[in-house]
């Protein structure tokens, strides 16, 4: 079925030029019965003939110069668009046949002046990103400098106390170097567990060199075993996406699991993510004990980087959560084909 804005311009054409038929032929024939006697003259005939028809063709003329003018209206809005004034708005009456394409121009065009006005703060923001990040550095090292101080360097203090107090013990009573071994293994054991969560928090996650479903194939079970989750990954189709919109993926995927872990409290966890054509779509869903809008506080600041990570794309992200009922969080990112180029020859033909 057209949509009704369409059928409603179809049909107003209809009936004027149903009405115009009919006002001329009408109008001849009632003439001709009237003025039967004075119309047997063909000069006469053709006369009153050219008169009706220029009459049918007058008021055509302003029904079609009503509807150009609704176009002429869409297409200069469409340019002022393209020209860069996203501000561009149609204002029109529910009466007007093109009052439905002129509310899905608006909308359009509301779209594009938020999408626009998000890249804009991006753009103002990334003078002071060095500095945050620097900042952010410098942080993190100064945590991982307390850790190793607090845990590992510990550690290894104990376990060099313990190995130098060995010689004298095994000469002086063997019996009790027993103990000492065992503990000595245990505590290397711990110290090498402390390590190796440093150097997985060291290493940068990002996709080095695969693709984005290699990388989510090792990462995403590692990190389910890792935080007690039973996990689920669905991958289909995704190919042919720019080495950008993976990267952001993959980010858009590490912060929704972050959240799961730090505040869904689920026993599992189901990614999905696949190629519907037009668009890229990911999906998380967990099993946890969900929120309300009301109850959203705690989460915003991951949801919102989420969110605008996909709006950075030209996509959209939405939640969906209820108490007790678990969370599903669905992204969906535009895909476009590249048209192919066509290579000119030194002559200028294709």
């Amino acid at each position: 079925m057209l949509p009704s804005k369409m059928t409603n311009i179809k049909w107003k054409v209809l009936i004027s030029f149903g009405a115009v038929t009919l006002l001329v032929m009408g109008g001849f024939i009632a003439a001709i019965r009237i003025l039967s006697e004075g119309l047997q003259a063909p000069v006469i005939q053709i006369t009153v003939l050219a008169g009706l028809l220029l009459l049918g063709l007058t008021v055509g003329f302003f029904r079609g110069r009503s509807i150009q003018r609704g176009l002429d209206t869409l297409h200069l809005s469409i340019i002022e668009l393209s020209k860069g004034n996203w501000t561009r708005r149609i204002l029109s009456d529910p009466s007007d046949p093109f009052h439905r394409i002129y509310q899905d121009f608006n909308e359009m065009a509301e779209a594009v002046e938020n999408k626009v006005q998000l890249l804009q703060k991006t753009a103002e923001k990334h003078a002071s990103e060095t500095q945050t990040i620097e900042r952010a550095v410098t942080e993190e090292r100064k945590r991982l400098a307390r850790d190793l101080h607090d845990t590992v360097s510990q550690q290894l203090f104990a376990i060099h106390m313990s190995a130098a107090s060995l010689p004298k013990l095994l000469e002086q009573k063997p019996e009790a170097a027993q103990p000492i071994m065992e503990q000595l293994t245990q505590m290397s054991h711990h110290a090498q567990k402390q390590i190796r969560g440093l150097i997985a928090q060291l290493r940068p996650i990002e996709l080095e060199g695969v693709s984005l479903k290699e990388g989510l194939d090792k990462w995403f079970p590692d990190y389910c075993r890792q935080n007690g989750l039973q996990g689920r990954l669905e991958l289909q189709c995704l190919e042919g996406l720019s080495e950008a919109i993976e990267h952001q993926l993959f980010l858009i995927v590490q912060e929704g699991m972050a959240n799961v872990v730090k505040h869904a409290s689920a026993q599992s966890v189901i990614l999905s993510l696949f190629d519907a054509g037009h668009q890229v779509m990911l999906q998380i869903r967990d099993d946890g004990q969900g929120f309300s809008r009301d109850d959203v506080t705690g989460q915003s600041y991951g949801l919102t980087t989420m969110r605008e990570r996909a709006q950075k794309l030209g996509g959209d992200m939405e939640v969906t959560s209820k108490p007790g009922a678990g969370t599903t969080i669905k992204v969906k990112i535009p895909k476009f084909k590249e048209e192919p180029k066509v290579v000119k020859n030194d002559d200028g033909n294709d």
